[in-house]
């Protein structure tokens, strides 16, 4: 550990590479933290937002919400939404972390009063981290069940089979003959994900999580481990990963894709998925499903893309990467409807039922629907296994999202201490996330995966996007935040994003949360209801995140001098270090404001360096002068 160092020196997070010339014949460099690094190739920052944005929701979410809120007609709201509400919190995100290149707690520096905000999103992603990787270890179950000849769950007759199992061979049979009433009748798949997987009927409930269930715990151990191993070594290693996790999904889905839109029953899906039903435009829970399906699938407030962003260049051109993005997740999970909607149309052909009957949401479509679906395809265990191993590499890329965001946020906190040892720290925190885990891995430990993902990122998600939104907006002030981007990109945000920013889109997220609050339905699984302590427990897992808003503000008003309203009012402005991180990018308000500093003008640092003025120095340039004629206008005022 480096020698104590004077309190004024433990505030910035500038490497000692990242100082000015003028100031590395000081002592400095020997005391300042270790290079907090960046990504290392020109894609790996797109690829892992990508990978980061298109996740499980894109394959069992989207396809099953347009089909119940009026098929193609869902796509008017859906894009709608991603204009008012995605593209511009995803573009201010990604500008917050790249500005500043600090994590989502120390990006606060912004104004320090609200720094509990960041402590909630913590909050938020630890839970959702928890309860993602025993997802990623069901979807791991699942596939390597998938290595036999002969899949588990197609036929009735094993152990875990009831009397009420009828597998679809004897359906097929009875509509050749006699009707089958299958009406009271279970399927092989559903048994098997229900009796044997969960093993859920050796638990009454979530009070009772009955025993551990080794066989996943062991599938828990091994996706934590994966998990550890992609980001040892930050975003050097899992920026490498995604190059892999983010693009073989695609190639997935389109054999998918075309083995689904071959099967005979196809369109049948296709036209139940796509048929627009326009009158259901007219109703306002359309619209906000839209809108929820917009937040969840880009993933803003998780602080995943603050980080992501945080390790860029300060010139990278974020605001192309933002249309891309956004896009490209709109569009993938359109074109997962269809390989999803392909298949369902075939099942329910060959079983005689209506679409409807067959098509669910959420994991009923992952572990029960999909693989049955699977059982009556020639080479099924091929396709059951193509099918998990595509919902492992989109699960694992948001997984490793999480976790970059939880230990960039801590390490960014404790440079000196933690950056060193930041593959030690990471293994703590999933070892500890694990164990937390281990609940998930009982026989009950369903009840208890439905209520962290009811819960722990509803609506203290939605509160934490909301005051960031209006934190930036109004209290650090949008003509300074526009100014920022310009000094980043060399041009200011239009007033499409402005408009977004400043009333659009907190306004869309309040009605958001009025309707989540207004329309609360409490948890529950299949027929099974949650106990009311349950769902206190849930409630306070929401409410804490947002508690911990009010508690970073006493926090910060107890640092600061004065009277109560001189404190607030000090903790409400940025920290004096808050800005760009390399010296030679911070100019007007931003020189010689980090600790150690003495260079003039960053302008000269740059020609030092490159020996020349460069396009983002004429932008720095003009950025001075903007800011030199709105202080002589504010003087002229007084």
């Amino acid at each position: 550990l480096p020698s104590p160092i004077p309190w004024s020196l433990t505030q910035p997070v500038t490497p000692d590479l990242l100082v000015s010339p003028s100031s590395q014949d000081g002592d400095l460099g020997s005391e300042c933290p270790e290079d907090r690094g960046n990504w290392t190739g020109r894609l790996d920052f797109l690829l892992s937002c990508i990978g980061y944005c298109v996740g499980l929701g894109n394959v069992w979410r989207f396809p099953y919400r347009a089909y119940t809120n009026g098929g193609g007609a869902f796509l008017v709201p859906y894009f709608i939404m991603l204009a008012i509400c995605g593209i511009p919190i995803f573009f201010m995100e990604l500008s917050l972390g790249q500005f500043s290149s600090l994590g989502p707690l120390a990006v606060w520096k912004i104004s320090p009063l609200f720094k509990g905000v960041g402590m909630g999103t913590i909050l938020i992603v630890s839970l959702v981290a928890i309860y993602y990787n025993m997802i990623i270890a069901y979807v791991l179950f699942y596939l390597f069940a998938s290595l036999t000849s002969d899949l588990p769950w197609q036929h009735c007759g094993n152990w875990w089979n009831t009397e009420l199992c009828l597998d679809h061979h004897v359906i097929k049979a009875g509509n050749n003959t006699l009707p089958v009433n299958i009406s009271n009748t279970v399927s092989p798949s559903e048994e098997y994900w229900s009796r044997y997987v969960l093993h859920i009927q050796g638990s009454s409930g979530i009070g009772d999580p009955g025993r551990i269930r080794w066989n996943l715990c062991l599938c828990l151990l091994l996706s934590w481990t994966i998990v550890y191993l992609c980001i040892l070594k930050g975003v050097k290693s899992s920026g490498k990963v995604v190059y892999f996790t983010a693009t073989f999904p695609y190639l997935i889905l389109v054999m998918l894709l075309i083995r689904g839109v071959t099967l005979e029953g196809a369109w049948k899906g296709i036209q139940f998925y796509l048929t627009p039903q326009f009158d259901h435009l007219l109703s306002s829970k359309v619209w906000i499903e839209a809108a929820l399906q917009i937040f969840y699938s880009l993933g803003v407030g998780f602080g995943g893309l603050l980080t992501f962003a945080s390790y860029n260049t300060f010139h990278q051109n974020i605001y192309r990467d933002t249309f891309i993005v956004t896009l490209g997740n709109a569009i993938t999970s359109i074109l997962a409807g269809f390989a999803i909607f392909s298949v369902l149309g075939y099942m329910s052909q060959e079983l005689g039922v209506p679409v409807n009957q067959v098509a669910k949401a959420g994991p009923g479509l992952a572990f029960v629907v999909y693989p049955q679906a699977m059982t009556m395809l020639p080479l099924s265990p091929f396709w059951s296994f193509l099918f998990f191993f595509m919902l492992l590499t989109l699960g694992l890329d948001s997984q490793f999202a999480f976790m970059e965001t939880i230990v960039t946020a801590v390490t960014d906190e404790f440079p000196y201490y933690l950056r060193p040892k930041k593959a030690s720290f990471s293994a703590v925190i999933c070892i500890a996330l694990f164990l937390m885990g281990l609940i998930l891995t009982t026989e009950g430990g369903m009840y208890w995966l439905v209520l962290l993902d009811d819960y722990s990122a509803g609506f203290g998600l939605m509160v934490v996007v909301i005051t960031t939104c209006l934190v930036v907006t109004r209290v650090y002030g949008m003509k300074r935040f526009c100014r920022d981007i310009h000094m980043m990109l060399g041009f200011k945000p239009g007033p499409y994003f402005r408009a977004c920013w400043m009333v659009l889109s907190p306004a869309t997220m309040m009605a958001l949360l009025v309707y989540n609050i207004v329309k609360y339905q409490p948890s529950e699984y299949g027929n099974y209801r949650f106990p009311t302590w349950a769902e206190v427990l849930g409630i306070l897992m929401g409410v804490l995140s947002c508690l911990m808003i009010p508690m970073g503000m006493v926090v910060a008003v107890l640092q600061e001098e004065g009277t109560l309203w001189e404190r607030v009012q000090q903790a409400s402005r940025p920290a004096m270090d808050w800005g760009p991180s390399l010296e030679e990018n911070r100019t007007g308000v931003y020189v010689a404001s980090l600790a150690g500093s003495q260079s003039p003008k960053p302008l000269m640092v740059h020609m030092r360096k490159y020996g020349g003025i460069t396009s983002y120095e004429n932008t720095a340039i003009e950025v001075d002068r903007e800011m030199e004629e709105e202080e002589d206008e504010e003087e002229s005022m007084i």
